[in-house]
């Protein structure tokens, strides 16, 4: 069987060749060193770039020296300290401001300036981008457009250096991060349904949440790609 794309999703649990720098020899065939070493050669040498080196050395550092005791609100207070950073933005739904406050209040106890923008900033009507009266959550109402463009604008006027989201929507959360001149990390990912635990639907795709499969949902989980998904 062929192999044309890097399939890591099917990896089995007993070679993780990667993890022991052995993906050449015992890596399977959709492996990425199989099927598009070039690609690995030329992200390797983006690393030659000062700043990308510095971000993946703390990054590296953070997670070591954190390692299963720290919680992600301390890893990056503990990031934007190793890259002497000072300003902080804060992507925020409107509906976790009052989560934004203490996180705001946290990155400030730890001598971080913090600018913060709400999803909704600016009262833009949902109109704006289209999006009819019947198409609303609430018709017949004035729905403001979460303005995720804004938000990173804004944040980049302010001259943040490293912009947490706090709960964006999906797609709100990709246009923010394609717009964001500083880095961005993410510290809660929005769920509704799952008190904010997006993970829950793939702990729980064989029991409450089977809803999430498609029509042509596998009999049991491959091991390796199938035909079509490569």
């Amino acid at each position: 069987m062929s192999y044309e794309t890097p399939s890591c999703a099917y990896c089995p649990p007993t070679i993780r060749a990667c993890r022991h720098g052995e993906s050449e020899t015992r890596g399977p065939g959709f492996c990425p060193s199989k099927v598009d070493d070039a690609g690995i050669e030329c992200a390797a040498q983006e690393y030659d770039d000062p700043f990308v080196r510095e971000v993946a050395r703390a990054s590296a550092l953070v997670e070591s020296e954190g390692y299963c005791k720290w919680t992600r609100v301390e890893e990056i207070v503990a990031l934007a300290r190793r890259l002497g950073y000072t300003r902080l933005g804060i992507a925020t739904c409107i509906s976790f401001v009052d989560h934004a406050r203490t996180l705001s209040a946290i990155l400030e106890s730890h001598g971080f300036s913090v600018a913060s923008v709400a999803c909704k900033s600016g009262g833009v009507p949902k109109e704006a981008i289209g999006v009819r009266d019947a198409e609303k959550i609430r018709p017949g109402t004035h729905e403001a457009m979460c303005n995720p463009v804004s938000q990173a604008e804004l944040l980049n006027r302010a001259g943040c250096q490293l912009n947490i989201v706090l709960g964006l929507c999906v797609g709100h959360d990709s246009l923010f991060f394609r717009h964001s001149q500083g880095l961005a990390t993410t510290l809660v990912a929005k769920d509704r349904v799952l008190a904010h635990n997006p993970l829950g639907a793939l702990l729980l795709a064989d029991t409450y949440y089977q809803r999430v499969w498609g029509p042509d949902r596998p009999a049991t989980l491959p091991v390796q790609p199938a035909e079509g998904r490569r």
